[in-house]
């Protein structure tokens, strides 16, 4: 992990306790503190072996380390592109006005999708954020307007600056509600290199806004 990632994820954590995450005109927002976690100790059973069947000496199970997930060095990303819904973009770096509140991307026809420059760049350690419009200016689909039609396994693959394309696996979509957003979920640290697209979701035409977000996850997978 280098410095400049430790300080995005930090920033990250702390910024998106307090922001108001505007996209497409909702909100979303969480007040909970960073939970901590623990792996449970394990533990070996040992039973009484008859003299019959005793072995001379015991043997000490083989451990082998478990695989690390992939990550990449740091790298700012110039595009992304979702196949399974034929979905192109560049991506603007945005991050956060004066008032604390996350900028989103312009609307309108054809408006790019971009990535929180406070979070990790995508394919380094922690949680990628990037923010699309379900929706265009007076009508018509944003670039995230099928970000529910798809399904795990379908890839998100961002062109880098230094040459390189992460390719993420999409691994599952959450619809939240703007007054119960799980913050730490969505913007936590994470093992290994994980993608967040977020858009709008749960439209009111009674009062003409967005109540909720949606969130795909999805995990570095080269």
């Amino acid at each position: 992990m280098t410095g400049s990632t430790t300080g995005r994820r930090g920033g990250l954590l702390a910024s998106a306790t307090t922001a108001v995450l505007l996209v497409t005109g909702c909100a979303a927002s969480d007040d909970g503190a960073p939970a901590t976690s623990s792996s449970p100790a394990s533990s070996a059973a040992t039973a009484a072996a008859s003299p019959s069947t005793a072995p001379r000496a015991s043997t000490a199970p083989s451990t082998k380390p478990s695989p690390q997930p992939p990550v990449l060095d740091a790298s700012t990303p110039v595009s992304l592109t979702i196949p399974a819904i034929g979905a192109e973009s560049e991506l603007l770096h945005l991050g956060l006005r004066e008032n604390g509140s996350l900028e989103v991307p312009p609307e309108g026809p054809g408006a790019p999708a971009s990535w929180y420059t406070a979070s990790p760049t995508p394919g380094e350690r922690g949680p990628a954020v990037l923010l699309g419009h379900v929706n265009a200016t007076g009508g018509g689909p944003g670039i995230f307007a099928d970000l529910r039609t798809l399904e795990p396994g379908d890839t998100v693959e961002v062109a880098r600056a230094d040459g390189s394309t992460a390719v993420f696996a999409v691994e599952r979509g959450e619809q939240y509600g703007k007054d119960d957003f799980p913050t730490l979920e969505v913007y936590g640290n994470t093992e290994g290199s994980e993608l967040r697209l977020i858009t709008c979701d749960g439209y009111d035409p009674a009062t003409g806004e967005f109540d909720d977000n949606y969130v795909v996850y999805a995990s570095l997978v080269r």
